[in-house]
């Protein structure tokens, strides 16, 4: 009942598009691996599988919202960039509509945080970030790493950071592939600049940037190890 309410609820909304309702996390899986969508409305528990479990299966998570009549369970949501919202059940149209223009907002500025700029010499890693309406061109290869804080993303220089809104998945996107690798989910490195690594953490510049277990094997498989 309650998703057939919220699937009834969004198809009200002019802007958004219902693609599919799933009653478990297997047949919506499936369904992502075959089509991408924008946002997502996810109860926590679902029938042998958790909110959050499900969110760990998807590679590229799209904007979260979730839903649940369990508020203790909202602190775990802020340790996923992907999630923006919390709603409780029974869902409240007007705290709905609140939620949903958040994600537009946060879609719209991601949509233009990050552009390529033209080829300069060939050189195809020059970008730019649109910070407080001012368009500033940044080159990939003096990136040292990159940093989620909640709704943000800290981008790290040798002499400089820079703070865009926008999650660490999209800016991830925009990176030289091969070059930049996602250790952790609050971290993404230039490989290039590895120092040292040590157990569970890397050394980049100065900072000490934690290794996810689960990533670990598939960094030092990019690395030109002797």
């Amino acid at each position: 009942m309650s998703r057939e309410v919220l699937t009834f609820l969004c198809e009200k909304e002019p802007d958004l598009k219902v693609s599919g309702a799933f009653s478990n996390a297997l047949d919506a899986f499936r369904f992502l691996n075959k089509k991408e969508v924008d946002l997502i409305f996810l109860d926590i528990h679902m029938p042998g599988f958790s909110g959050f479990d499900f969110i760990q299966t998807l590679k590229k998570p799209p904007h979260i919202i979730l839903t649940t009549t369990d508020k203790n369970s909202a602190i775990h949501a802020f340790e996923y960039e992907s999630i923006i919202d919390f709603l409780s059940k029974p869902i409240d149209p007007v705290r709905l509509k609140k939620a949903i223009n958040k994600v537009y907002k946060l879609h719209s500025s991601e949509d233009k945080v990050i552009t390529h700029a033209e080829p300069e010499n060939g050189d195809k890693n020059l970008f730019y970030i649109n910070i407080d309406k001012r368009l500033i061109k940044l080159n990939a290869n003096e990136v040292n790493l990159i940093e989620a804080q909640g709704d943000y993303a800290i981008i790290k220089m040798d002499d400089k950071e820079y703070k865009v809104h926008s999650t660490l998945s999209k800016i991830f996107e925009k990176m030289p592939s091969g070059s930049f690798f996602q250790v952790h989910r609050s971290y993404v490195i230039n490989l290039r600049k590895i120092i040292d690594i040590q157990d569970n953490t890397v050394l980049i510049k100065k900072s000490v940037i934690p290794i996810s277990r689960s990533r670990r094997a598939e960094l030092m498989s990019k690395l030109n190890l002797i």
